[in-house]
């Protein structure tokens, strides 16, 4: 696997660097702008305009995602910049903690959704290949517009588009490493882009990079961990490549077919272990990682046909399929951080090497939709409906080959409606509904011995027991719901809306979650020296262990528009659910309870002159939940729920005469020490501020770029990192990036 990922991207290097070298470019410059008067096709699976919908919608479009290349290559870090109401990154290839308003975001690429919900595991986001991105439709608060999953919001990665006439080459190349260590800290990549048309014929949009990673550093200079967060996977010593490749054919005006594949090769080599002991994860030199690599073979395909003349309508029949297989990082038993591991019978050394597993999920469906004008009854009257029909059977193992949570097969079946109607020329009005009906059939398992330990009064601070094996007996079941959401748009003045909306999202839980805890409380708990002592055939029903399947309201509300040099929007936003889940990592259980979360968001621009554009991106967000179910909110959500509850983002572009252009942002969030339960728990988050800027110099037909993230080399805990675990963990220290793009 290792071998396959460095000769892929390695090809995609070397052929990157010379085509950089080959023919004439153009330079391109330009400052960020909120998209006010651009068309969503994300928020109603159908074209848009952004003033018709009644939630918050942010558009990063493929200027600023050039810019934020400068910086850095991480979606996540994207999103924390430009979108209110994301977290913020935790800096790995990993988005463990990572959210949208606290709560799940459905990750598209195409329309395609890429999220595994049978086991939500989370190294989706932070692989995607911004390169071959054109532009990033986020749509706030909970939807069943692309089934379940988007409790928080939606993201959906539009890739490029094909071009008409002879091919256009774009190369992007870029050395980034960090202060600290300039040579051990080196980290190239690559990318190639080629888009065009045959004529009279196929066109084509193709993108290939390569990213490399060495070791990383925090602000102080220390080298950080592999696997800080437990599992996931870090941001060092890897190897990622990306494929991305959209072919289409015109068969009139009207009907197009159209075919598009992603495909992504991860290789993490850790070289040590992480010591999980306070006050910070950091390596542990004396122990080398003992397990196989961190990887990733991931492809998705679909084929959608359109055609925009049917007696209904507009149509889009989309049919995909998803073959996604993830190893996660080996990690050994350590108090309080990662206190449940795989036995391997031997107390001294508890820790099996089949604590390291491997996730294997294939997802299909076909996706129907129809938008239908209804000018007959009402001008402007627009009615999108549709089907979805979706398969998924998720599976992980051990190293050893054993399951470790009950192997599961869903299908799923759905049919929508969304009604849009104009009510004189000011106010739209917008509503609708989907029913969604889940087949779920749970294989038996057994659920492998476990080594673990609580909190005890010993010199230690804790005490170890010993979970035997036990059998998780399996079954079918059925889940269904309908789902709803109304609201309205009012052209206040000109330029300026007013916005209002109520939606809801359906999800199952973590069900691969769930199972894979089964029996996991003292309650089948066995003494070190007696470690099977539970009764033959002791088994747990699934049935007595299942989540309930989550419903969560969305309320947004705001204003946005453009007047003068001013744009932007300002909106606020509430979210309930009477089944929401959290993860307590001191004692690895999941809970359902009552919860509500609740903010503020504000996007704002200045085109101060045609040169100057100053940019504010402002994000609050908090919660509280139910913890005793007694249905009064008793609590503060958790750190890995919220993590920092205000970020901001401060910006300024400035584009001189002769070409160059000037990046300086800044970013900040604030810390956190709330009472996450009735007992008084804190974990405290600290607040920091950094600064990053950004120059880009017109050179040889093309654009020479630099950019510094953390200028000033600040020590800061990450607030998403150290959530995960309530383990400290530092963020990045100071990165230095050089790099040179044209198009020829």
């Amino acid at each position: 696997m290792g071998l396959k990922v460095m000769r892929y991207a390695g090809l995609v290097v070397v052929l990157g660097a010379g085509a950089a070298l080959a023919g004439p470019a153009e330079a391109q410059t330009a400052a960020p702008s909120v998209a006010l008067d651009e068309l969503s096709v994300t928020a109603a699976r159908a074209p848009r305009p952004v003033e018709d919908i009644p939630q918050s919608v942010q558009i990063v479009n493929r200027d600023q995602i050039r810019q934020q290349l400068a910086l850095t290559s991480s979606p996540s870090a994207v999103l924390s910049k430009l979108v209110p109401g994301f977290s913020a990154p935790n800096g790995t290839i990993s988005s463990a903690s990572e959210n949208f308003r606290g709560r799940n975001l459905l990750v598209l690429i195409d329309g395609v959704p890429v999220n595994t919900p049978l086991r939500d595991v989370s190294r989706i986001l932070n692989l995607i290949d911004l390169n071959s991105v054109e532009r990033i439709e986020v749509v706030a608060g909970a939807s069943s517009l692309y089934s379940a999953g988007a409790t928080g919001g939606t993201v959906n990665f539009i890739t490029r588009r094909p071009t008409d006439g002879t091919p256009i080459v774009t190369v992007n190349t870029a050395l980034r490493t960090f202060t600290a260590d300039p040579v051990h800290g080196l980290a190239p990549e690559t990318s190639i882009s080629v888009t065009g048309k045959v004529p009279d014929g196929v066109d084509y949009a193709f993108t290939g990079s390569g990213r490399f990673a060495a070791r990383t550093y925090d602000g102080k200079g220390r080298e950080m961990a592999s696997d800080g967060q437990l599992g996931q996977g870090g941001g060092d010593r890897f190897q990622l490549g990306n494929i991305n490749l959209r072919l289409g054919y015109d068969l009139d005006l009207a009907k197009r077919i159209e075919f598009g594949l992603t495909q992504i090769l991860l290789n993490q080599d850790p070289r040590y272990l992480t010591d999980y002991s306070a006050p910070f994860a950091r390596p542990n030199y004396a122990r080398l990682y003992p397990g196989l690599p961190v990887a990733e073979d991931t492809r998705s395909l679909y084929l959608r046909y359109t055609d925009r003349d049917t007696p209904l309508g507009s149509l889009s029949l989309l049919g995909f399929y998803n073959d996604i297989n993830k190893r996660f990082n080996y990690s050994e038993f350590s108090y309080p951080a990662n206190p449940f591991v795989t036995y391997s019978l031997n107390p001294a050394s508890p820790t099996s090497l089949a604590n390291q597993t491997a996730l294997a999920t294939e997802r299909g469906g076909i996706n129907l939709t129809f938008d239908t004008d209804l000018g007959v009854l009402l001008p402007g009257m627009k009615l999108t409906w549709g089907s979805d029909v979706i398969s998924e059977s998720t599976r992980q193992r051990a190293r050893d080959g054993s399951d470790v949570f009950t192997p599961l097969q869903q299908n799923s079946y759905a049919g929508f409606a969304l009604l849009q109607i104009p009510v004189g020329e000011r106010l739209t009005l917008r509503g609708g509904m989907r029913y969604e009906h889940f087949d779920l059939d749970v294989a038996g398992f057994s659920r492998p011995t476990t080594f673990a330990a609580t909190a005890a009064r010993t010199p230690l601070g804790y005490s170890t027991f010993v979970l035997p094996a036990i059998n998780v007996t399996g079954g079918r079941f059925s889940y269904s719901a309908p789902t709803f959401n109304a609201g309205a748009t009012f052209n206040l003045l000109p330029g300026i809306d007013l916005y209002g909306g109520f939606s809801q999202g359906y999800a199952l839980a973590d069900i691969g979650a769930f199972t894979r805890r089964a029996g996991l409380s003292l309650a089948y708990a066995c003494p070190v020296t007696r470690p099977f002592c539970l009764p033959a055939g002791t088994t747990i029903a699934y049935s007595s262990i299942a989540p309930q399947a989550q419903i969560v309201n969305s309320y947004d509300f705001g204003i946005r528009g453009r007047s003068g040099i001013f744009s932007g929007s300002l909106g606020g936003f509430v979210s309930t659910s009477d089944e929401g889940t959290t993860f307590d990592p001191l004692t690895n259980r999941l809970s359902q309870q009552k919860e509500m979360i609740y903010g503020v968001e504000f996007v704002g621009n200045a085109q101060v002159t045609e040169q100057l554009n100053l940019g504010t991106v402002l994000g609050y967000r908090e919660g509280r939940y139910d913890t005793n179910r007694d249905g009064r909110l008793d609590s503060f959500l958790p750190n890995n729920r919220i993590g920092a509850p205000f970020r901001a983002t401060v910006s300024g572009t400035y584009l001189f005469e002769n070409g160059v252009s000037l990046r300086l942002e800044g970013e900040g969030f604030s810390g956190r020490d709330a009472r996450i339960d009735l007992t008084g728990t804190r974990y405290r988050l600290k607040d920091a501020f950094t600064v990053n800027a950004a120059v880009g110099a017109p050179l040889a037909g093309g654009e020479l770029y630099a950019s510094v993230d953390n200028l000033f080399d600040v020590a800061y805990w990450n607030p998403t990192a150290t959530s995960v675990r309530n383990l400290t963990v530092y963020g990045l220290g100071r990165t230095v990036t050089v790099g040179y793009r044209r198009t020829f």
